[in-house]
């Protein structure tokens, strides 16, 4: 109320509005009448503007008439005006009514009243929108430059996202875009237009359009995969650039604007629905907890602090072992959730102690294990340092949990554990295996959340081809026919934390990766992305597989009983019991073996603990 007052527009447009409602209520009496007022009306007409004026300029201020900026008057606004109208003048005929029993008062009067006290005060505020919109004076006032020329905007997509981006475009004066016409499949919009701009036809006759234009907006939240990527190659065609909204779930509040368009990336090419989460659940066990994240400065690491910070957590501690990974994500977390208390704690998990010490430090109550080496081949060479910290590290982190009482743990498993032909898969499934195994003997849910490739990650494919296509080639692929699961960072991080709401102790929870995709299909999508040709531009060379890679990821062992959840993207599987002390007893004996550095023996120790697991020479 304060800032209203203080604004020194204000009294101006309360003056205007006080000159406006006594000329409706002058009107009012005038048309009621035909001009014929007589001289006992006049005296009614005087003797009740005094009220009349103040109840209604009264009812304008509670209903925030005041709060809004007149150039840039929306629906919202109308909407409030009518109801504060209606409302006032409610008021008076209740007051006249108690205080008169409506003798000598017209009733129509007020009917009429308020019908021109809405059109007056709504028709000002549009009038000055209109002027502040299409007049070059306060255009130029704006900032707009009239030596600087506008592109010309076509848009794909005459729904809901297309004419938010249209009308802010049109509300905005000084935007650098003019839009020229829609582009949509739809046969019902052909020939149509949307404030004025028009729907010059579909998507495969974008090179036959007359309209000059400049840039395309794909201006379809919800368009994925295979869609997407017809669209990208008819864009492509007209050789202009072209950009698009984010996906729903990129966007705050879920509202599309000009602001917020960006370039396609390879993830709008897969085929990924948006992720709707159960937020009460996720806030249940996360909402004012101590929460710990290993690996916290890794890719599906971070992803988590961040989407953890945003549930409002009491503390979260950031453990991670790369001193430079833990910083970045310390530095992030205090610039974007400064209001969360984090801590951030540089340790290696295979030292039991360390470990320990974290725990005893911050007390957690969830714990978020996604700390382990990742790349194949390497882990390959060197079996010894992904027995230690795959099998030893999630050991140790384990056991520090049992011991300080945790309330949930959730293992941030992958897909190379099912039926694993390399060490990096095997030691992944021992981890899987030792969490399970830790259920019923204490208070604490393990838990394991087991999914597929992530775009974007350390040492993924993507970056790799970025960084080849940038040198101008070639991209290297290690088959024609392998393919892999897919899925965004902010996707993996999101269903890890809603299966952690799930779980009760003792599953595996498998993520609803969708259909493979094949590397070399995803190689020749990024070249296209980046302006280029496959083969023509970049060349693309198959090097063999390699160390302990295979063509094809599965999710599930046969025999698994897999079920449904409540959650159409989250599975869960009971895998069979283990012998807590059995299991125990051969993790020691595997990582005394590692001390060796031992290839074959590790590897035979491996498949002794892992049947399905089949080491590749």
């Amino acid at each position: 109320m304060t800032r209203v007052l203080r604004n020194k527009n204000f009294y101006l447009i309360f003056f205007m509005d006080a000159v406006l409602v006594t000329a409706a209520y002058y009107l009012s009496y005038f048309l009621r009448f035909d001009g014929n007022i007589s001289a006992s009306e006049w005296i009614t007409i005087r003797e009740t503007l005094p009220y009349i004026i103040p109840v209604k300029l009264i009812c304008f201020f509670l209903f925030g008439l005041y709060r809004g900026i007149w150039r840039y008057t929306s629906l919202s606004d109308i909407r409030n005006i009518f109801i504060a109208s209606a409302v006032s003048s409610a008021i008076i005929i209740v007051a006249i009514l108690y205080l008169y029993r409506f003798q000598n008062f017209s009733r129509s009067v007020f009917a009429i009243d308020w019908f021109l006290t809405f059109m007056f005060v709504g028709g000002l505020r549009t009038v000055i929108r209109l002027i502040f919109s299409y007049h070059p004076l306060c255009q130029w006032h704006a900032g707009h430059q009239e030596n600087q020329p506008k592109k010309k905007l076509l848009i794909i997509g005459a729904g809901d996202a297309g004419e938010m981006v249209l009308r802010e475009i049109q509300e905005t004066p000084w935007s650098r875009y003019k839009p020229v016409g829609f582009i949509d499949d739809d046969r019902e919009k052909q020939g149509k237009t949307i404030h004025g701009v028009p729907v010059l036809g579909t998507i495969k006759r974008i090179k036959k359009v007359r309209e000059k234009f400049d840039e395309i907006l794909i201006a379809i939240p919800s368009v994925r995969g295979e869609k997407m990527r017809q669209i990208v190659a008819y864009c492509k065609e007209t050789g202009k650039t072209f950009r698009t909204v984010p996906g729903i779930g990129e966007l705050i509040e879920g509202k599309v604007s000009i602001k917020t368009t960006r370039k396609v990336h390879i993830e709008d090419l897969l085929n990924r629905e948006e992720v709707h989460l159960d937020e009460e659940k996720i806030r249940e066990y996360i909402g004012n907890q101590r929460v710990l994240i290993t690996g916290a400065g890794g890719s599906i690491g971070s992803e988590l602090v961040r989407q953890v910070c945003r549930i409002s957590p009491q503390a979260v501690a950031l453990l991670d072992f790369s001193e430079q990974n833990l910083f970045k994500i310390e530095m992030e977390c205090k610039q974007l959730f400064d209001s969360v208390a984090t801590s951030g704690f540089l340790v290696d998990i295979k030292n039991h102690e360390s470990v320990n010490k974290v725990f005893r430090d911050f007390s957690p109550d969830v714990v978020f294990h996604a700390a382990a080496y990742k790349h194949v081949p390497m882990q390959e060479i060197h079996p010894w340092q992904a027995t230690a910290n795959n099998i030893l590290g999630t050991k140790n982190v384990v056991d520090a949990s049992t011991r300080n009482n945790v309330k949930r743990f959730v293992l941030v498993s992958t897909d190379k554990a099912v039926r694993p032909t390399n060490v990096m898969g095997a030691t992944k499934r021992v981890a899987e295996m030792f969490v399970e195994g830790m259920n019923g003997d204490t208070n604490t849910r393990f838990m394991a959340v087991r999914f597929g490739n992530v775009l974007w990650s350390s040492g993924s494919a993507i970056p790799l081809f970025q960084k080849q296509i940038a040198r101008g080639g070639p991209i290297t692929v290690t088959h024609p026919e392998i393919n892999r699961y897919f899925m965004s960072i902010p996707e993996a991080a999101q269903l890890i934390l809603q299966a952690g709401s799930m779980g009760t102790g003792g599953e595996i929870f498998i993520l609803n990766m969708g259909k493979p995709m094949r590397i070399v299909d995803l190689a020749r999508d990024l070249i296209r992305l980046n302006g280029l040709e496959p083969e023509k531009d970049i060349p693309i060379e198959f090097i063999g597989l390699r160390p302990g890679e295979k063509l094809y990821e599965e999710l599930i062992t046969e025999g698994e009983g897999i079920v449904e959840t409540d959650h159409k993207k989250i599975m869960v599987l009971h895998g069979n019991s283990f012998n807590r002390k059995i299991l125990e007893t051969k993790i020691e004996e595997l990582l005394s073996i590692s001390s060796t550095y031992d290839t074959d023996s590790i590897k035979k120790k491996l498949h002794e603990i892992v049947p399905e697991y089949t080491p590749q020479p």
